[in-house]
């Protein structure tokens, strides 16, 4: 055997080797075809027809950057919808966030039914965004919803909600932090609280530390890398919010909840021009890209990782 031919049988492996690898890769090609059909093929698929004007049951035309020309100077709605969106991120991330973690800490405590109550927290957050934003409407409708009815009971002239212009993106706030504050996020809030050592906490009590200093100095030092990640996965989320606003507004008042995700729906789904739909598709995908990185850069500096 030359030497070529051995180190070429080294590289394969035994036969044995090469069956295994075979094997293992016939088990994965489900999901690589999956993968590469419904994902990766779309996304390559979308960024080509961003640059090209193309309607459903059409012939996409190269017309280079006139979509983003469009979006940015061109739309009246693209960055209204964008201003919308980053108002109720902001709102939505901070109020959640902090919610969320209040809640955890509430329920971390060693008190009789703390099981129930969590249990409690969490069922909201179960609720499909579609029965929610029809619940919603029936409880904020102004002349017959139950909320203005108990604002009526105390003496109170209730707003028009969802149907007021002033009033539509923090009544859609309102409805996100009822289904969020208890869920998912709460839960990593909660394990990230039980991870930190008592033995901390028994030191710096011993030291003198009084509640509020023992949370600001040891707790959420040692937290910080949950909210890191709570509040990336709150951005991301709150950027993409669509099925709320769809199903309780369709954008309205007067435009009042025309998020981001809407517009580009609308573009594509309602006036079928997937080329420029493709384009605000990519330019959110750049958005997302670059606040995911701006906190990761500020992650440095704000995240503890010493017990992680």
């Amino acid at each position: 055997m030359s030497a070529a031919t051995a180190k070429k049988s080294s590289w394969l492996g035994s036969p044995l080797q090469r069956r295994e690898a075979i094997e293992g890769y016939l088990w994965i090609a489900p999901w690589i075809i999956g993968f590469l059909v419904f994902s990766l093929g779309p996304i390559v698929a979308s960024l080509y027809l961003s640059f090209t004007e193309y309607s459903i049951g059409g012939i996409p035309t190269w017309i280079g950057l006139a979509n983003f020309n469009t979006a940015f100077f061109t739309d009246k709605l693209f960055w209204p919808s964008l201003g919308r969106t980053a108002y109720f991120a902001l709102a939505a991330v901070v109020l959640g966030v902090s919610g969320s973690l209040l809640a955890a800490m509430l329920l971390n405590q060693n008190l009789r039914g703390r099981s129930i109550f969590r249990a409690l927290y969490y069922l909201p957050s179960l609720t499909p965004v579609v029965a929610m934003a029809i619940l919603w409407q029936w409880l904020l409708q102004p002349q017959v919803g139950m909320v203005n009815y108990l604002l009526y009971e105390v003496g109170i002239v209730g707003p028009g909600w969802l149907t007021d212009r002033n009033w539509a993106i923090p009544s859609m706030i309102m409805i996100t932090l009822w289904s969020s504050i208890g869920g998912g996020r709460m839960i990593i809030f909660l394990a990230g609280l039980q991870g930190v050592p008592k033995e901390l906490h028994e030191a710096a009590e011993i030291d003198g530390a009084g509640t509020w200093q023992r949370f600001i100095n040891v707790t959420l030092p040692l937290i910080s890398p949950v909210i890191f990640f709570n509040t990336i996965l709150g951005v991301i989320g709150s950027f993409s919010v669509f099925s709320l606003a769809y199903v309780a507004t369709n954008g309205g008042p007067n435009y009042a909840t025309w998020f981001y995700m809407l517009h580009l729906y609308n573009n594509a789904f309602s006036y079928f021009q997937m080329g420029y739909a493709s384009a605000l598709a990519w330019i959110f995908f750049v958005i997302i890209a670059v606040l995911s990185f701006i906190q990761i850069k500020l992650s440095d500096r704000l995240v503890y990782y010493e017990f992680v």
